[in-house]
């Protein structure tokens, strides 16, 4: 017969103190109810006994399972894993775990992975899918969970959201390559149905008329994705319908990797023919030849206020939804080159 499991009595018993007490002692939302001194002490028994609580049991009597559903678009994206890490860093210190799911971008897959998180009572969302009008938005307003919204903001700011400042790093960018002498400058534009393609793309028009600049049609070209195969698709297709141009701005470095390839099979050379520049500053982006010039930001720290959002609303600390904008940084690479 195996030994019986440790139970949270039996910890008790060995600190010397009530099992409410030891409960407390426990649970980091609540040790600070009980003295330095007595919960060293039961976490000293718990650690003798190698007890383990039972995450379930616990559920049922706090109605709180202590997860938090992640919905990230893409994991091959390498935007996405060091904020996942500023997320899961704060939420654990708060005694949360993150639960992550990866839609690919699709839809239907993201409701589904949705409401099989609600299936395991997540206690809160954070999402980096949503786009702008998605119903499944609407079903998160309705599901009575807390959720956040992660580089992404909705459209009428009914979520608390962290993104980066898309229109301002978008004018460091414009206002670099102006400087630089560039007046024919083309725009691979993102999704814009996502709050973050759209939102470069409005910021590049603007910057651009500010400048006295005019951007004609054929000098822009718009991704289904955030991807290097639809950067690759559009710089062809902007190559194709303009050779006028002598510089890209790409609505972030995925697709600006896709631009290289599409300048390279056109023979072209980087910066001399043509310049690039993107945005998020990816890890490795540097690693690039020619490195791409591109707006760099914390993802950590984008990750860490999401949580920061969910945690106060967790705790009924938030009414309003605040939105949250970190700010952006010009990196000068070797990508940008004075216009000939």
């Amino acid at each position: 017969m195996p030994d019986s499991p440790v139970t949270l009595k039996d910890v008790a018993l060995l600190a010397g103190v009530h099992p409410a007490t030891a409960s407390r002692a426990l649970n980091l939302e609540t040790r600070l109810l009980v003295s330095e001194e007595t919960a060293n002490r039961v976490l000293a028994a718990a650690a003798e006994l190698e007890y383990h609580p039972n995450a379930v049991a616990r559920s049922l009597r706090t109605r709180r399972s202590n997860t938090v559903g992640v919905l990230i678009p893409d994991l091959n994206n390498p935007l996405f894993p060091p904020m996942v890490r500023g997320l899961a860093d704060r939420l654990e210190n708060h005694g949360y775990v993150a639960l992550i799911g990866n839609t690919d971008g699709d839809d239907g897959r993201g409701r589904r992975v949705f409401e099989q998180m609600r299936a395991r009572h997540v206690d809160g969302y954070v999402l980096a899918t949503a786009r702008l009008r998605d119903a499944l938005l609407d079903d998160a307003a309705h599901s009575g969970v807390p959720v956040v919204l992660m580089n992404r903001i909705a459209a009428d700011d009914s979520f608390p959201s962290v993104s980066v400042d898309n229109e301002a790093g978008i004018r460091l960018l414009v206002d670099h390559l102006v400087a630089l002498g560039h007046r024919d400058i083309a725009c691979i534009a993102g999704p814009q149905d996502v709050s973050t393609g759209l939102a470069r793309y409005r910021a590049f028009r603007s910057a651009m008329a500010d400048a006295g600049l005019a951007v004609p049609d054929s000098r822009v070209a718009f991704a289904r994705s955030f991807s290097i195969e639809e950067g690759h698709r559009c710089a062809r297709e902007i190559l194709a319908a303009d050779s006028g141009c002598t510089a890209v701005a790409a609505g972030n470095d995925m697709l600006a990797v896709g631009c290289y390839q599409a300048l390279d099979e056109a023979r072209l050379s980087c910066p001399a023919d043509i310049s690039v520049v993107g945005f998020n500053d990816m890890p490795f982006i540097d690693m690039l030849r020619p490195p791409l010039t591109t707006i760099a930001f914390s993802h950590y720290q984008v990750g860490a206020h999401a949580a920061d959002l969910l945690l106060d609303r967790l705790n009924g600390h938030a009414s309003q939804p605040k939105v949250i904008y970190v700010l952006p940084t010009l990196v000068i690479r070797g990508s940008t080159g004075r216009s000939s």
